[in-house]
């Protein structure tokens, strides 16, 4: 059996535990299966929450996948993975936020996996990514679309930054912004928070609920 088969039946298999979790959960959409995230002690800002459905984040995979869903409704599930993180352990904003708004948004909107998903990117799933695990919008990138190409399509406004710098404008030379015509915080966003720091806090937070 080839890997595209295993692959496919694969996610059959996850599909249909999706929608054994949903039958035998109380409300998957927004209870943790886990009873320790009831305390978990999220971040309450409308603010970051509408720069991250606005895709203006300063992140640029982020930012891309955030603009598709908005104009296409829909965006590849290693994407919902990335933003999911991101909003969930970057942000430390509440997974229900984004599993509604995915639910407002996606074409392909699926009320099962979509709740599950979310509950395993937030860690407290029936079968959840672990606490610590964090996606790396910048590395993701760098691994899955190294010329930039996807984030050059939705954000026409870094298409002539280098490729190097692509993934991550913040560290780019004044010079090397200004030749591709951007300056951070007006035509493009700085990063609303350091990727390093945010990921630090959040493992912090998650270790909360070992007490």
């Amino acid at each position: 059996m080839n890997n595209s088969i295993n692959t496919y039946l694969s996610e059959i298999g996850w599909r249909e535990f999706s929608y054994s979790l949903l039958y035998y959960s109380e409300d998957l959409s927004n209870k943790p299966i886990n009873p320790k995230f009831k305390k978990f002690p999220w971040r309450n800002s409308k603010k970051d929450f509408t720069i991250w459905t606005k895709g203006e984040t300063g992140i640029p995979l982020v930012d891309a996948a955030m603009k598709q869903i908005y104009e296409e409704g829909w965006m590849h599930n290693r994407l919902r993975m990335v933003v999911g993180s991101f909003l969930v352990k970057n942000l430390l904003l509440n997974w229900t936020l984004g599993e509604n708004y995915f639910h407002k948004s996606l074409l392909d909107y699926d009320e099962a996996s979509n709740a599950a998903g979310w509950q395993w990117i937030a860690g407290c799933g029936a079968d959840a990514a672990p606490y610590f695990r964090v996606f790396n919008p910048v590395t993701q990138s760098e691994k899955f679309d190294k010329k930039g190409i996807y984030i050059k399509k939705y954000i026409p406004e870094l298409i002539h930054l280098d490729q190097k710098f692509i993934h991550c404008p913040w560290e780019a030379p004044n010079s090397v912004l200004l030749d591709a015509g951007i300056k951070l915080g007006e035509t493009y966003p700085s990063p609303i928070v350091d990727l390093k720091v945010s990921r630090l806090k959040a493992l912090e937070a998650f270790n909360t609920l070992k007490s």
